[in-house]
C-alpha cells in the first residue's frame, strides 16, 4: 500500500468517529444538530423545489436527509441512489415518503419499483469535508464517478451534508474526486 492510500484509511477511520460523536451529540441533544441541518439544506434547496432531487438513505451516523426528501417530494420528484455494480455510476430511482422499500447493495434501501431518474441536485453523504468543497467518501468513488457522469451530460448541483464536527482541515484531493457545489451543516451553508 503506498502512502497516500493508508493516509485515506487512516483519514477514513478517524471521520468515522468524529461523525459517529457528532452524531450521538445530536441525538443526546433530541436531535437538534439533525434537524437543524435538514431547515438550512430545505432553505437553501428553495431555488431549485420542482426540480429531480436526488437524496439518500442514511447508513449508520450519516445524517438523514429523508426529512427534507419527505418535504421535498411534496413540490417535485425525489429519487435515491442505487448501486448497479462495483466502480460504476449511481443509478438514481424515484422515491416517495410511501415507496415500498428493499435492501440494496451496501444494505442502502432502494425502491421495491425502479423507475430511474435524472437528478438535476444531489445531496451527497460523506465522512468528511474541508472548506475548499472535498468530501471524503467510503472509497468506492461512486459519488465521483456519477458526477462525473452527470455533469458531461449537463449541470448538476451537488450539495454535500454533514455535521460540522465532519470538517476536516486538510483532505488529500485526487484529480477523480468531484467537487461538490455547496456543504449544508446544522451551523452554516458553504458554497463554492
Amino acid at each position: 500500500m503506498s502512502g497516500a492510500v493508508l493516509s485515506k484509511t487512516a483519514l477514513r477511520a478517524q471521520a468515522k468517529v468524529a461523525r459517529e460523536e457528532a452524531h450521538a451529540q445530536s441525538l443526546a441533544q433530541g436531535g437538534a444538530a439533525a434537524r437543524q441541518a435538514v431547515q438550512l439544506l430545505l432553505g437553501f434547496l428553495q431555488p431549485h423545489v420542482g426540480q429531480v432531487i436526488a437524496g439518500y438513505m442514511p447508513l449508520g451516523s450519516e445524517l438523514d436527509p429523508r426529512p427534507a426528501m419527505t418535504e421535498l417530494s411534496m413540490h417535485g420528484p425525489v429519487a435515491v441512489p442505487v448501486v448497479e455494480a462495483k466502480a460504476q455510476p449511481l443509478r438514481f430511482d424515484l422515491w416517495t415518503p410511501e415507496a415500498e422499500m428493499i435492501s440494496g447493495a451496501f444494505g442502502a434501501a432502494i425502491p421495491k419499483i425502479s423507475e430511474p431518474v435524472v437528478p438535476e441536485v444531489v445531496i451527497v453523504p460523506m465522512l468528511a469535508f474541508n472548506r475548499a468543497g472535498h468530501r471524503l467518501g467510503y472509497g468506492g468513488g461512486f459519488y465521483d464517478r456519477t458526477l462525473a457522469k452527470l455533469r458531461a451530460d449537463g449541470p448538476v448541483f451537488a450539495v454535500g451534508l454533514a455535521y460540522a464536527g465532519q470538517e476536516a482541515h486538510e483532505l488529500p484531493v485526487e484529480p477523480t474526486d468531484a467537487p461538490l457545489d455547496a456543504i449544508v451543516t446544522e451551523r452554516e451553508v458553504l458554497t463554492f
